[in-house]
């Protein structure tokens, strides 16, 4: 199933571009070059999508707040990467207050299982007390970060892991990379997440997949908060 020219998206609902095909790494990685995801409900076909506008966080612009500051300064947990992309899915699919199931079906969990074995999708996790205790999981092609789901399980987990993310990212990258985020939350906002057009999007992506990857598994160094 070849996709369509991203700009025949269409508008309602926002950002539906194709329906069918598989979950292929090959199809995945093709349609994330292109600024298209998969998302879908349990029993229906795979349904693609390039919303517009976009949510991107640039990592320059993570807001930390003053209270993340000092959760993060006093370094009461432990930051991990690559060591438990299954969990860190699993648990961003569990069941959350006031939605109805989830799009993170078995089909996903498989594909982008498969993503991470052959070193193109990656975890960030936050650890306390030897528990698993939040994290955040994408996909990364070159200097372009899709940011597809995160959750938390203690106060502030998820805003640590991409408290991380962002600063890693910056390290790496430099302050033009960017951090997909989808779309716009409050929440995201709140982290300094903003819109852009997808035209803009498609065309900065262009030129952050072409550039070289970060090796598998991913190792983060120290931040100073």
């Amino acid at each position: 199933m070849p996709f369509p020219p991203v700009e025949q998206a269409l508008t309602h609902p926002n950002g539906l571009l194709a329906v069918g095909g598989d979950l292929s790494p090959a199809r995945l990685l093709a349609a994330y070059r292109r600024g298209i995801f998969p998302w879908f409900s349990p029993g229906d076909p795979v349904l693609w999508w390039s919303p517009d506008p976009r949510m991107v966080l640039f990592p320059a612009e993570f807001i930390c707040s003053h209270s993340l500051k000092k959760t993060l300064r006093k370094g009461r947990y432990r930051l991990r990467t690559d060591s438990a992309f299954e969990q860190v899915m699993r648990a961003c699919a569990a069941p959350r207050h006031g939605h109805n199931g989830t799009w993170i079906v078995e089909e996903m969990i498989a594909a982008y299982g498969e993503l991470h074995r052959l070193g193109h999708a990656h975890s960030v996790e936050v650890w306390v007390d030897g528990e698993l205790a939040g994290g955040l999981y994408g996909v990364a092609i070159g200097a372009m970060f899709y940011g597809e789901s995160m959750f938390s399980r203690r106060t502030d987990a998820s805003k640590i892991a991409l408290a991380h993310l962002a600063a890693q990212w910056l390290r790496w990258h430099g302050a033009h990379s960017l951090i997909d985020c989808q779309m716009h939350t409050p929440h995201l906002a709140s982290l300094g997440a903003r819109s852009i057009s997808r035209g803009e999007f498609v065309k900065r992506i262009g030129m952050l997949t072409g550039l070289p990857a970060i090796p598998f598994p991913w190792r983060f160094g120290d931040v100073a908060w």
